[in-house]
This record gives C-alpha cells, sequence and structure tokens, in this order.
C-alpha cells in the first residue's frame, strides 16, 4: 500500500529515523522546528532533521506552532514539540519511540536506560495520543544494550529497528493497535544539571552517566582541579578511569594528553 506520507522531526535521533524512511517512501515534507541557537558560540542553526532535508531535497516545514500539509500518515520521531488535536484527527499519526514502552515514556529514555543500567531497550511505533507516549502500540521490538555501548550507538541501533518497524506497520491497510498497560509505566525525565555532574566516588554508576550522555550531552566532572567534560570512561580495580575529556573552552583528547597539558 503506498502512503502519502510527512515526518516530523527534529532532533539527531529523528534525523537518523528521517533518513532511513525516506530511502524506501516519497517524503511530502519534513515538519521540524525553527533554526535556534546551538553550540558554545550560540550561533543560529538549522535542527539535524533539517539538513538531513536539504541534502534529500525534501520540503521543510518550520512553523512555530505544528501546522501540516495533506498526508495519509505522519511519522514523528523526536520533534519535540506537542502535536494539537486539530492535527491528530487529519492523518495517522505515527509515534517512534525508543524504548519498550510502558517503560521509559518521556523525553530521555535512552538515556535514563542506559543510567538504570537496563540490559535491553528497544522501539516501540504507537498511534501519537494526547498523553505522553501512552497511545496505543502498533509494533514494538527489542535489542540488547552492550557493554559499553553509548547513547550513540543505542540511538543508531533503534533508529534502524524502527524504519524495519514503520515498513511493516505502513504496509498494512489499517494498521492494528494494542492498548498499552499501565503496569510498568516509568518515565525518563529531561536531562539536567544534576543529572551530568559525576559522582566518582560510585565509579559503576559514573561510567554508566558518561555512557549515557555521549556523545550528546557531555558529563561533568572536577579532574585535577580542572572542570571537564567526560565523554568516555572506564572502571579499572574499582577506580574511575577516565579515558576521553574535553576541558573549557578546549577540543577533545585523551585524559593523557589532559594530564601532559597540566605540566
Amino acid at each position: 500500500m503506498t502512503r502519502r506520507i510527512g515526518v516530523a522531526a527534529t532532533a539527531q535521533f529523528g534525523a537518523y529515523v528521517f533518513e532511513r524512511l525516506a530511502t524506501s517512501h516519497e517524503v511530502a515534507f519534513l515538519l521540524t522546528r525553527p533554526d535556534a541557537p546551538a553550540g558554545r558560540g550560540r550561533k543560529v542553526a538549522p535542527p539535524p532533521a533539517k539538513v538531513v532535508a536539504e541534502r534529500l531535497g525534501v520540503p521543510v516545514l518550520q512553523p512555530e506552532r505544528p501546522e501540516i500539509e495533506d498526508v495519509d500518515a505522519m511519522i514523528v520521531a523526536a520533534y519535540g514539540l506537542l502535536i494539537p488535536d486539530s492535527l491528530l484527527e487529519r492523518a495517522l499519526w505515527l509515534n517512534v519511540h525508543p524504548s519498550l514502552l510502558p517503560r521509559w515514556r518521556g523525553a530521555a529514555p535512552v538515556e535514563r536506560a542506559i543510567m538504570a543500567g537496563d540490559h535491553e531497550t528497544g522501539v516501540t511505533i504507537h498511534r501519537t495520543v494526547k498523553e505522553l507516549d501512552a497511545g496505543p502500540i502498533a509494533a514494538q521490538a527489542v535489542f540488547p544494550i552492550e557493554d559499553g555501548d553509548d547513547a550513540g550507538a543505542v540511538f543508531a541501533h533503534a533508529a534502524e529497528l524502527a524504519a524495519d518497524l514503520l515498513e511493516g506497520v505502513l504496509a498494512q491497510v489499517e494498521p492494528r493497535f494494542e492498548a498499552q498497560p499501565d503496569e510498568g509505566a516509568t518515565y525518563a525525565d529531561k536531562i539536567g544539571a544534576a543529572d551530568r555532574r559525576l559522582d566518582l566516588d560510585d565509579p559503576e554508576r559514573a561510567v554508566l552517566v558518561v555512557r549515557a550522555l555521549s556523545p550528546h550531552i557531555g558529563a561533568r566532572a572536577t579532574l585535577d582541579g580542572r572542570d571537564v567534560i567526560v565523554w568516555r570512561a572506564r572502571v579499572e580495580e574499582g577506580r574511575f578511569v577516565p579515558l576521553e575529556v574535553q576541558p573549557a573552552g578546549k577540543r577533545r583528547m585523551t585524559y593523557d594528553e589532559f594530564r601532559r597539558g597540566l605540566r
């Protein structure tokens, strides 16, 4: 079955899903958030999904409030704005969520899963509803979180799996949905400043946080008297061992390079 589809995506995970979807479907347009200041210099920059759309030649819509053209289905992946009921009634809206719902509903499902030490996660395709990530499920699949996987690796795996699941759902004349259970629901709150600060007295937990916040956010610590972002680390003989760090205003570097620069 051929559907006229649009994609609503903003963040990097949404960009991954959008790009994979566009290889097998004709996407009418990308709905994304307006360009915004980003990075240390706070220069106005396009969202990651827009960068992909422009490279693929897909039309881009960037309204302050969600608006869409006429389509049969809208795929939502890390868009970041609430979809009003008036739009939900105009098409089939399918949300791509990188967790095994109802576990880790909310803004940071991958990060929270890694921080919690989960050994597996997955992707859920569900109908977009007003309640946060609570819509009935059309498809779901699980995959392991391997030792050493950071958030980037998990997001990439989830995007590939999401594209496969969407193929099956979009091929159905009338997708079948099953209500989510309330039992087992947990919430993945947005990552805040306190979440980024490492407790080096708890090295196992600290390494989980580093993995959860790499390569997109970064965990913070004070090492050798300097505040740094820690991008990679491991535990050795019960100790926290940083491997890759980034001092303020500097590039990423190995911890050994950082130590040599202090001499």
